[in-house]
């Protein structure tokens, strides 16, 4: 999917062709698609990059083009990891910005939406600035929805002898690391940005490039907090399942030596020999009560040393 959108009064315009100041946003590109972008001048290497899942964040500079590459949180929900993170090529070329991703985001929805009012597609820095902003704002937002998430699973874990629920936190731990790789590739890279001074031509550029990094430090804290939180919480209750099942089986334990007592009785009252009291008109009542004074009396004890 390509998309051409230009900067007016009333807001982003859709374009049909591209236009000196315009953004070019580019989605799992097809191969016309990408032909297309060649001949903008946009290198089919840059544009693999962008698609490649292991690439790194970093920045490249040239006299003609600037190309910054970031990594992004995508939600998966289907997915065995809920939240990953993707490579979002970004190309300023000439007086036009070309982003490239092979994933749909709300990172950019947002800023097609009018999220921020001072956006224009003609100051292209500022717009990458913008890219940045939000990226940080979605690695915050998705954050507190792992924490939201495991909190949940928390709930069901205290009575659970399961390993599901060890399982589904697993899979959180897994988005924390992908989420933790990420944030600090993408703080190495604004670095660099900031002492290269790519955005220091307007001053309120340079104080959001600030405004981004502090974002993004913040990101990397709440990531490196929630990994040792999950961390120590999946060893808490792996013991605490193994205590569920331990009690579980007490309980089991219990219950059998219980219901086996009446059974002992009857099968020593039931052999064919001679038996002290067999005559005695009572003799079956007085086998019911035996039976039912052993198992009161293992209950008891069970009951007094909390095996129940």
């Amino acid at each position: 999917m390509l998309q051409i959108y230009r900067s007016t009064e009333q807001g982003l315009e859709k374009l049909d062709t591209i236009a000196n100041g315009a953004w070019v946003n580019v989605i799992d590109p097809t191969a016309e698609e990408i032909e297309k972008l060649n001949n903008w001048g946009v290198d089919a290497d840059y544009i693999n990059y962008s698609l490649d899942a292991d690439e790194m964040p970093r920045m490249e500079r040239d006299d003609e083009y600037t190309f910054i590459l970031l990594r992004i949180p995508i939600h998966q929900p289907e997915s065995d990891i809920p939240y990953i993170t993707m490579p979002l090529g970004i190309m300023i070329l000439g007086n036009k910005i070309v982003t490239i991703c092979k994933f749909e985001t709300d990172i950019l929805k947002v800023l097609i939406n009018g999220k921020y009012r001072l956006l224009r597609t003609s100051k292209r820095y500022r717009l990458v600035l913008y890219v940045f902003l939000e990226t940080a704002a979605r690695y915050l937002n998705c954050l507190r929805d792992i924490n939201k998430s495991t909190e949940l699973v928390e709930d069901q874990l205290q009575k659970s002898t399961r390993n599901r629920e060890v399982l589904e936190l697993l899979k959180y731990q897994k988005s924390l690391t992908y989420f933790a790789t990420a944030l600090r590739s993408n703080e190495v890279m604004m670095e660099r940005i900031q002492r290269v001074q790519l955005f220091n031509y307007y001053e309120e550029d340079a104080d959001l490039l600030e405004d981004v990094i502090t974002e993004n430090q913040q990101a990397i804290q709440m990531t490196s907090i929630a990994t040792e939180i999950l961390s120590g919480m999946m060893d808490a209750f792996a013991s605490i399942i193994s205590n569920n099942l331990n009690a579980v089986m007490k309980v089991l334990a219990a219950l059998t030596i219980i219901i086996n007592l009446p059974s002992l009785v009857a099968a020593f009252y039931g052999m064919n020999v001679k038996l002290p009291g067999e005559d005695d008109p009572l003799a079956f009542l007085t086998v019911i009560g035996l039976s039912v004074g052993l198992t009161t009396i293992a209950t008891y004890i069970f009951y007094k040393r909390d095996w129940f």
